[in-house]
């Protein structure tokens, strides 16, 4: 295998280590439409790395960890429903990175950062990948159970001592050093399929929440391994197959129940 080749399938495994398990909590909270806004408002954080010469990520981990903040300060003053919210930040941090982008006179391409690069990744990339991604694992089992229990009733979870603003927000940062890390393998527009269709694929065939994490991540890696060969096979963009092969998993989940009958 050549070493791009390998390269690509590392950084593309190490992404769907992560998005699965905490895809798993996207689905469960019925989530998605955030996990978009925030892929969208990645755009803003490539500029800013660009601008300010930082690392690209680090510049989408700011810019979400801040667009989550926002989105948490309004939601609390209730003036605005939150789909409308989510809405209006979506779709407004995607025109904003859009135009901010064109401000830089080329120095983002646009192509990758949207649909991503995976077989441009570097061993720089696969750093921050497994270096982020052990980050992300570690914290999330850390808070595994608050998770939990302010996914079923978070007044309950509140009454049982759980601090439920400090829990959300720290789900929300994680999901942001999420979209940051699978940038270069799907892109910013396409981030959030991968958190929910390996995780959705898995909901049919998992008893407990620990169950259907590891078989989301197990999804999420078969999407990765299944689109890159696709890609090749096909001569079809990267990123994009990936979520056909996702996809294909999650029609083939749903199908099962009636062939099993059958």
């Amino acid at each position: 295998m050549d070493d791009f080749l390998l390269r690509a399938l590392l950084g593309g495994i190490g992404v769907a280590l992560i998005a699965g398990p905490l895809g798993s909590f996207v689905v469960w909270r019925r989530m998605a439409f955030f996990g978009d806004t925030l892929a969208h408002s990645a755009l803003l954080g490539v500029v800013l790395g660009v601008v300010l010469g930082l690392n690209l990520s680090i510049g989408v981990i700011a810019v979400g960890i801040g667009v989550a903040l926002v989105l948490t300060a309004l939601q609390r003053r209730r003036q605005i429903p939150g789909d409308t919210l989510l809405g209006i930040l979506s779709h407004g941090a995607l025109a904003l990175g859009l135009v901010a982008i064109a401000l830089t006179g080329g120095q983002v391409n646009l192509t990758s950062t949207l649909f991503g690069d995976v077989l441009s990744v570097t061993g720089e990339d696969l750093a921050w990948v497994y270096g982020g991604g052990a980050v992300v694992l570690v914290v999330l089992v850390l808070l595994w159970n608050p998770l939990l229990a302010t996914t079923v009733d978070e007044e309950l979870a509140q009454v049982d001592g759980v601090n439920v603003i400090a829990v959300n927000l720290a789900l929300m940062g994680l999901l942001a050093l999420t979209v940051a890390l699978a940038m270069k393998v799907v892109g910013v527009l396409l981030v959030t399929a991968l958190l929910i269709i390996p995780a959705a694929a898995a909901r049919r065939f998992a008893r407990t929440p620990e169950r259907m994490a590891v078989l989301a991540a197990a999804a999420g890696c078969l999407s990765v391994a299944g689109g890159l060969g696709g890609s090749l096979a096909l001569d079809t963009p990267t990123g994009p197959t990936i979520v056909v092969a996702a996809l294909f998993l999650f029609v083939l989940s749903a199908a099962a129940p009636a062939l099993s009958r059958r």
